[in-house]
């Protein structure tokens, strides 16, 4: 069986995750919402307990959390939730980067077609966004910046901290979609100007089907967010519906976990680094992203005359690794994320993402797969 090196699509569970979720399946599995039995009290503690936990990684409190199905929905309340606030207040103007996931770059398109004005900051070989653009772009009427804080298919950082310093006299809201950076750069997501964050439990080694958005207090004033949908009075009526107690259950062991063995995680997922940079090197292979900027647990590069299907095909008994973002790989199309970094057509083409975790086998078949690469140069 090949070792699964596509963690950036999909994290393994930590079987303490799973351990507490079964409980919450099968025994205490109470709605969280009735208050006139034990099985309902037992259920909202577990979720109180949970919400600490996921807000800790960001230096939130209890109640400047929404839990939902996933960054994609976090993404989109984010964004479609300001709408009615932008369009009242004569705000209608989004700057984003042309790395953006789709579930960031669509919902924006679809505001660009009631009237918002968007600019799309593009970045150069790095894969970071050049925080100097977003400076020259920002304007009085600007309600909304959209930067993910680690690209889904690069491992590369955004400048976060940097955008933060300034917009920091700025009214405008700051939303990070910070699938990949959330439980693993816990200083930067614990900066109070960050207004909204999504996170998705699926990409920290938690459940997938839940998610959250972050929604950071402001003068004591939550963001003017409206809901997507209605139905129902839970998470004060902005993402209403049953809370699914065993996912949110998960999330938080999930979050614990994380802050707990941090370090051990970084220092696990080195000794992985290590190797696939030296694989890399070896084929002569070009990164797709400055290094120094790397979070350490994914690298995207291409092989001179290597096409990325090809790689994966010759490796496939190995190693199971992807060429781009799993929401859009049934599509075979170039990775936008790539395109916006170069126009070399060969390395648009080879471009291969190789992402791991402290669960990942470090034993990785670094000979076997230079010879069947090198077969095929």
């Amino acid at each position: 069986m090949s070792i699964y090196l596509d963690c950036n699509a999909t994290t393994p569970i930590e079987p303490e995750v799973v351990e507490k979720m079964n409980n919450y399946l099968t025994i205490d599995f109470g709605n969280e919402g009735s208050h006139t039995h034990s099985f309902g009290s037992i259920a909202k503690k577990a979720v109180h307990e949970a919400t600490d936990h996921v807000v800790s990684l960001v230096n939130a409190s209890r109640n400047e959390i929404i839990f939902t199905s996933g960054a994609t929905e976090s993404n989109n309340l984010s964004i479609f939730g300001l709408k009615d606030y932008g369009l009242k207040n004569n705000k209608k103007h989004i700057i984003t980067s042309a790395i953006e996931h789709k579930a960031v770059l669509e919902p924006i398109q679809e505001l660009e077609k009631v009237g918002f004005e968007v600019d799309i900051i593009n970045v150069d070989k790095s894969g970071r966004v050049n925080q100097k653009d977003i400076k020259d772009k920002l304007r009085e009427d600007t309600l909304l910046i959209s930067i993910m804080g680690v690209n889904n298919e690069t491992g590369v950082i955004q400048p976060i901290n940097e955008i933060i310093e300034i917009i920091k006299d700025h009214d405008c809201y700051f939303h990070v979609d910070a699938a990949q950076m959330y439980g693993k750069d816990i200083d930067t997501l614990s900066n109070k100007r960050i207004d909204l964050i999504s996170i998705s439990g699926h990409k920290v080694f938690g459940p997938k089907g839940i998610g959250a958005l972050v929604t950071r207090l402001r003068n004591f004033n939550k963001p003017p967010l409206q809901p997507l949908f209605f139905g129902g009075g839970q998470q004060a009526k902005l993402r209403p519906g049953t809370l699914p107690v065993h996912l949110i259950v998960g999330l938080g062991v999930a979050a614990k976990i994380a802050k707990k063995n941090l370090k051990k995680r970084q220092e696990q997922n080195k000794k992985i680094y290590n190797q696939i940079i030296k694989l890399m090197k070896s084929l002569n292979g070009n990164l797709n992203g400055d290094e120094k900027y790397l979070l350490g647990n994914c690298i995207n590069f291409s092989v001179p005359n290597v096409d990325a299907e090809a790689f994966m095909l010759t490796t496939k008994d190995l190693i199971s690794v992807s060429n781009g973002s799993a929401c859009t790989s049934s599509t075979y199309e170039p990775s936008h994320v790539i395109k916006a970094m170069t126009d070399d057509e060969n390395r648009l083409k080879g471009a291969i993402r190789i992402s791991w975790c402290h669960l990942t086998n470090e034993k990785l078949p670094i000979d076997d797969i230079f010879s069947r690469v090198k077969n095929i140069i």
